[in-house]
C-alpha cells in the first residue's frame, strides 16, 4: 500500500471522487510539504514548485491500492506533471509519499471557485480515457481538454429568458450519449427527449453535437488612421464543403485557455498573430457561432489600435503551424467587402457591421 500527498485542487473531495471512481474520497490527514510553493501550471491545476521558505499544506491519503495510485498518476501524467517523493510531515510524524510536481506558468485572475469548476470538468474528461488511452497520448489534446472545461463552468451561467423559454437543461432527459469521435475535437452523438412548446414531450431525438471551446475574436480599427486590419489564411471549414478558395478573411481569432479570460484572450491572439497591442476593447458580442451543430461560443470584440504603414506582412506562431497573412486595409475597402461577399466570414462581417454604426464616435474620441 502507498501514500500520496494531495493538495490544492487535487486535494477537493469533489475531483477525487472523479479520479478515484469511488463514492467517498479517502478523508486522508493533513500533512506539509516543507521547500516547495503550490504555483499554477497547465491550465488551472496547481504543481509543486521548490521554494526555500515555503511549504504546502495538503493531505495524505494512507494505505491506497495500486488502482488509487495508478488513477492518480494517470490525471498527473496527463495534465503534464510528474511525480516525485518526499518526507510529509503529519502530527503522526513524518510520512513518505509520492507527490505531483510540475512547472509554474502565468496566474489566471478567475475566481476560485470557477477555477475548481474548470478543475472538476477536466478531470471528468480525463477519467473518461482511463484504461482506454495511455496518459501520454493526452498530451497533445490536453490543451483542449482544460479549455472544454472552462467553456462548461461558462456555460453553468445562465443567459437572460425575457423572449424566449426559460427552460432548464435539467429537463431534458438524456437516454444514451456516446463520443464516436475523440481527437483534439469531439463529436458527441445524444438520444434525448426535451419537452416542447405546447407542454407535450418529443419523441426520442438522435442528435450529434461537434464540442469544440469558446473562443475570443477581435477586429482591430485604427481610428485615426480609420483603417482595419484583416488576417488570411487556410481554413478546413470551407475546404470540407468544396470551397474552390478555401483561404478566408478574418478578424484575429483563438480559443480560450483554462483560466483566461475572452479580454485576456483577445490581447494576446492579436500579439500572437498580428504583432500588435491594444490599447482598448470594445465588447461587440457574445454568441454561438453554429447552435445547430456546434458548441463552439464565440466572443466578439472591436480592438482600438495604432496601424501604422510598416505593419507586419506575416504573422502567427510556428508552435502552432499558423500560416497567417495580414491585411491592413482602409475602413472604406474593408466595407467593400461586404459587398462583393468576398468577406463570407460571420465574425467579420458582423464586426465591420457594429464598426461601421460607431465609427464615428470612435474617431471624434480618438
Amino acid at each position: 500500500m502507498t501514500s500520496f500527498f494531495v493538495y490544492g485542487s487535487l486535494a477537493s473531495p469533489a475531483i477525487l471522487d472523479v479520479i478515484l471512481g469511488q463514492g467517498d474520497a479517502p478523508l486522508g490527514q493533513v500533512g506539509v510539504l516543507s521547500g516547495h510553493r503550490a504555483a499554477q501550471g497547465s491550465g488551472p491545476f496547481p504543481w509543486a514548485c521548490p521554494a526555500d521558505d515555503h511549504s504546502i499544506t495538503g493531505k495524505v491519503l494512507n494505505d491506497l491500492d495500486k488502482d488509487a495510485c495508478t488513477r492518480l498518476s494517470f490525471v498527473i501524467e496527463a495534465l503534464g506533471g510528474r511525480e516525485d517523493s518526499a518526507l510529509i510531515q503529519t502530527d503522526n510524524g513524518n510520512i513518505r509519499a509520492r507527490f505531483a510536481r510540475g512547472t509554474p506558468a502565468s496566474p489566471s485572475t478567475l475566481d476560485d471557485n470557477v477555477l475548481q469548476m474548470i478543475e472538476l470538468f477536466a478531470a471528468q474528461e480525463i477519467m473518461s480515457y482511463f484504461k482506454r488511452v495511455e496518459a501520454s497520448d493526452l498530451v497533445w489534446r490536453r490543451a483542449m481538454i482544460l479549455s472544454r472545461a472552462a467553456s462548461r463552468q461558462a456555460a453553468d451561467t445562465p443567459k437572460p429568458a425575457d423572449l424566449r423559454s426559460a427552460t432548464d437543461r435539467d429537463q431534458i432527459e438524456v437516454h444514451k450519449v456516446k463520443t464516436p469521435h475523440e481527437g483534439f475535437y469531439l463529436t458527441r452523438s445524444y438520444q434525448l427527449t426535451h419537452p416542447k412548446f405546447d407542454g407535450s414531450t418529443s419523441a426520442q431525438l438522435r442528435r450529434e453535437v461537434f464540442v469544440a471551446s469558446d473562443a475570443a475574436i477581435v477586429l482591430p480599427y485604427d481610428p485615426v488612421r480609420d483603417r482595419v486590419l484583416i488576417v488570411e489564411q487556410f481554413r478546413m471549414g470551407p475546404f470540407g464543403r468544396g470551397d474552390t478558395r478555401p483561404w478566408m478573411l478574418e478578424p484575429v481569432a483563438g480559443r480560450l485557455d483554462a483560466g483566461e479570460t475572452p479580454e485576456q484572450c483577445a490581447r494576446r491572439e492579436c500579439k500572437e498573430e498580428a504583432g500588435i497591442t491594444l490599447r482598448r476593447l470594445d465588447k461587440i458580442a457574445s454568441h454561438y457561432s453554429s447552435p445547430g451543430a456546434s458548441s463552439e461560443y464565440f466572443h466578439l470584440f472591436l480592438g482600438l489600435c495604432d496601424l501604422p504603414d510598416d505593419a507586419p506582412g506575416l504573422g502567427g506562431l510556428d508552435s502552432e503551424q499558423e500560416d497567417i497573412r495580414i491585411h491592413i486595409v482602409s475602413y472604406d475597402r474593408a466595407m467593400a467587402l461586404l459587398d462583393t461577399g468576398e468577406a463570407d466570414n460571420g465574425p467579420l462581417i458582423l464586426a465591420l457591421l457594429w464598426l461601421s454604426k460607431t465609427r464615428d464616435a470612435l474617431r471624434a474620441s480618438a
